[in-house]
């Protein structure tokens, strides 16, 4: 079975709730964080919701948004 190639629309009329997306994930500086690669750090710089840049302790690392991989603790 294949995947559909564009994303379903939903329509006004539809007795069908569209699906309501995630709230994007907001970090300051000072957060503590958990990452999955790098583990655990704090954010030392936020680019306007693009990026922050996070301090692991070891190394520096600038992730990019959505920041699937990171949360905050």
């Amino acid at each position: 079975m294949t995947k559909p190639s564009a994303p379903k629309r939903y329509l006004p009329t539809s007795p069908f709730k569209a699906p309501v997306a995630p709230p994007a994930k907001q970090f300051e500086v000072g957060d503590r964080v958990a990452h999955d690669l790098y583990g655990l750090g704090r954010v030392i710089g936020v680019e306007g919701g693009i990026a922050v840049l996070v301090d692991f302790g070891s190394t520096q690392e600038r992730i990019l948004s959505p920041y699937a991989k990171m949360s905050k603790l």
